[in-house]
């Protein structure tokens, strides 16, 4: 890497980054024990000069401004991701009445169930709680960890098709033996770790994991998503069901936990920081 250069990374107005488990954290470290230069841009309020803007806004969508603001740098890590919601990203989602024989599985469109917005949202009391009182077919109040699958679209609750927080999505698990497994691809630039997981529960979360492969080849089509979908840096989970490619969800800001260091995620820090240059070439370094 070299040495002289200076990033920025733009965040919302609303949020640390360095308070919350992002990958970003643990590459900032990797880069700047190389001598690069970092700066956090919390909104989009002041603007300072850089090689390059990594786009970090935690947010399903990405507002406009934040957009605009992006554009005054000469390179934009993952600048073409404005949008990463289920019906952005997923090729198995289902509209009422479409036929399909086999269960399926119902979540929020917005991304790890709408948390970072409900977060941000400044609602009244009453309203919240309303939501809570509500059903979650109605209000489209639901957590990743309990999406829940139905055995076929007939048995999911009407309200659920004509709530635009909702999707209904093909379950396509995929099995070895009795347990169910995700394969998570994570990359940055043209660096990139894949890795298949296996657990006992059908959604598949980091808490219950009892297995894990490294090296897993990645599979063509996926990067072929990858190209179409504009993703620079993020994690994609996915799975292989009859040799097709299922993506379920595509994240561009990636988390990891600093509090369980391991040899593992330092080699997997260390490999994906070194993506970073294929973004800055032999650019020079940045005028203020």
């Amino acid at each position: 890497m070299q040495a002289h250069h200076k990033i920025a990374v733009l965040t919302h107005a609303r949020d640390r980054l360095e308070s919350t488990s992002y990958l970003l954290n643990l590459l900032i470290d990797a880069w700047q024990k190389s001598g690069i230069e970092i700066v956090v841009l919390r909104g989009t309020e002041r603007f300072q000069a850089a090689d390059a803007l990594i786009l970090h806004v935690d947010l399903t969508v990405i507002p406009q401004d934040y957009v605009a603001f992006s554009l005054r740098y000469p390179v934009v890590i993952n600048g073409r991701v404005h949008d990463i919601s289920k019906r952005r990203i997923s090729a198995n989602l289902l509209r009422a009445g479409e036929p399909h024989q086999g269960e399926v599985i119902v979540k929020t469109d917005l991304n790890y169930g709408g948390h970072r917005e409900r977060k941000q949202a400044r609602r009244s009391r009453l309203r919240r709680v309303l939501f809570k009182r509500l059903p979650w077919s109605w209000t489209g109040n639901l957590s990743p960890e309990t999406y829940p699958i139905f055995s076929s679209p007939a048995a999911v609750p009407r309200a659920v098709w004509h709530n635009p927080r909702l999707v209904v999505e093909k379950y396509l698990p995929e099995r070895e033996g009795e347990h169910y497994c995700l394969r998570q691809w994570v990359f940055f630039g043209d660096r990139e770790i894949n890795q298949r997981v296996f657990s006992p529960h059908p959604i598949v979360k980091s808490e219950n994991v009892i297995h894990r492969e490294y090296d897993v080849p990645v599979p063509e089509a996926l990067r072929a998503m990858r190209s179409k979908l504009g993703f620079d840096y993020g994690k994609f989970d996915y799975v292989l069901v009859n040799g097709e490619v299922a993506l379920l969800d595509a994240n561009r800001t990636p988390s990891a936990n600093p509090n369980n260091p391991s040899p593992r995620l330092n080699a997997i820090v260390n490999e994906l920081a070194q993506g970073l240059d294929a973004f800055l070439g032999d650019a020079g370094p940045a005028v203020s």
